[in-house]
């Protein structure tokens, strides 16, 4: 891990584990919207969350969040394969989750046209034993 990927939760590592999505081509206001949703909550019912808003039976505040829950959903199973491997109790596992910004870059374009802009998040995503 580099300088610039530190957590912003950091437990105890033997009781933990832990996935980092770095440039993420999804909204970061939605992204802190069902992080601040996930956090605290156990695996289980986290896990159910997300898939309900991939499939659009569940909603936060009448919106599904569609592309953002699949790529938290993702983060958190890659987490859940490495608490399984680090040997840790997935019933007991609460969610840590956190969206930041990450960096912004220009798409191009063709000749004499403006270039677009891009945005990116990164996401932390923290199992604890609790």
């Amino acid at each position: 891990m580099s300088m610039s990927e530190r957590y912003a939760y950091t437990p105890n590592p033997k009781r933990s584990a832990h996935a980092y999505g770095r440039g993420l081509r999804i909204s970061t206001k939605s992204s802190v919207t069902i992080c601040k949703q996930l956090r605290g909550m156990q695996l289980k019912k986290g896990k159910a969350l997300l898939e309900g808003l991939v499939t659009q039976t569940r909603d936060l505040n009448g919106k599904y969040y569609t592309n953002t829950s699949l790529h938290i959903l993702d983060m958190l199973k890659s987490c859940e394969a490495n608490a399984e491997a680090k040997g840790l109790e997935t019933d007991k596992l609460i969610i840590h989750a956190t969206a930041h910004k990450g960096f912004t870059f220009r798409r191009p374009r063709s000749f004499k046209r403006a270039r677009q802009k891009r945005k990116v998040t990164n996401l932390q995503m923290v199992l604890e034993v609790r």
